[in-house]
């Protein structure tokens, strides 16, 4: 057993500032969501026929789920302790973002208010996420 241990161990350690090569994260994919998100309630307010608004609850709903999707990602897979150390209110941050795509938020809410609010959280977001780039 130890003979195999020794023979499959790995010959060099490799680190990475993400699980990835860099370039593969970005914020803008929950952004575009989150754009479609907004457009669609406000299309929704506007139009009074019930099959138009339960297609446009379906697919924000839908785009709200791929909004958590991506911010998590991001949360988990992009972003290290150094960065959460840098911007301790980076995990507060990522909480309410995904709660305001969450039931409480978009995915339970016509209100193209609670869209813009999920645009401005993922603006932050993009911000840091952008300075951690150039560093």
């Amino acid at each position: 057993m130890r003979l195999l241990s020794r023979i499959l161990r790995p010959r060099l350690e490799a680190t990475a500032h993400c699980d990835l090569p860099c370039g593969v994260y970005d914020p803008a994919q929950a952004r575009i969501e989150a754009e479609s998100i907004k457009a669609v309630q406000e299309k929704y307010q506007a139009n009074e026929d019930p099959e138009f608004r339960e297609r446009a609850v379906l697919i924000k709903e839908q785009r709200s789920e791929l909004v958590k999707h991506h911010l998590w990602v991001l949360w988990t897979d992009y972003f290290k302790p150094p960065h959460f150390e840098k911007y301790p209110e980076l995990h507060d941050l990522f909480n309410r973002a995904t709660k305001a795509a969450g039931a409480g938020g978009t995915k339970g809410s016509m209100d193209p208010a609670s869209g813009q609010t999920l645009l401005d959280l993922i603006a932050q977001i993009d911000k840091i996420f952008w300075e951690t780039k150039q560093g």
